[in-house]
């Protein structure tokens, strides 16, 4: 949307090495509100959490939001399960897409969109380990054309 403020708080880059995104999803989090201030302030981890379908609702399990300083007694467990808010078709369709051989929901970035904290989702199917090696090698190659081409424009 036009005008939306995105400010991007953590990035879980090890899924994009590990798996190919299908789909992305964009999802709300029902948070507490000590949760939501350590989401401000940063301390998120999502590097080692994935997402799953329990009786038609999205949970994200693994997600670490770290206890709010000045919490004391409202603060919640940092690994506890999170539930998605996501539309039933949505869910529907993630149902579909999931019953697939080797497909799975893993959460790729948590950011703050306005003043609502959301997640994007990817549909994801595992890499095996010579596809993360032809992904280096393209990288590798990538960068050097680019050090190459900017020597050249340098001499010039």
């Amino acid at each position: 949307m036009p005008g939306e403020n995105i400010k991007i708080i953590s990035q879980n880059k090890k899924a994009r090495h590990d798996y190919f995104i299908m789909e992305t999803i964009e999802a709300g989090i029902e948070l507490s509100g000590t949760e939501v201030k350590s989401v401000r302030g940063g301390k998120v981890n999502i590097s080692d959490s994935y997402a799953s379908i329990t009786n038609s609702e999205v949970f994200l399990k693994g997600m670490n939001i770290s206890p709010y300083e000045h919490g004391n007694i409202f603060n919640r467990d940092p690994l506890r399960d999170r539930k998605l808010l996501l539309h039933k078709n949505q869910i529907r369709k993630l149902i579909g897409q999931l019953q697939q051989q080797g497909y799975s929901l893993v959460p790729l970035s948590v950011y703050l969109k306005g003043s609502l904290v959301k997640i994007s989702l990817g549909v994801a199917k595992g890499k095996k380990l010579y596809d993360k090696r032809n992904d280096i090698a393209k990288r590798d190659s990538q960068r050097h054309i680019e050090r190459v081409m900017k020597d050249k424009r340098n001499n010039f």
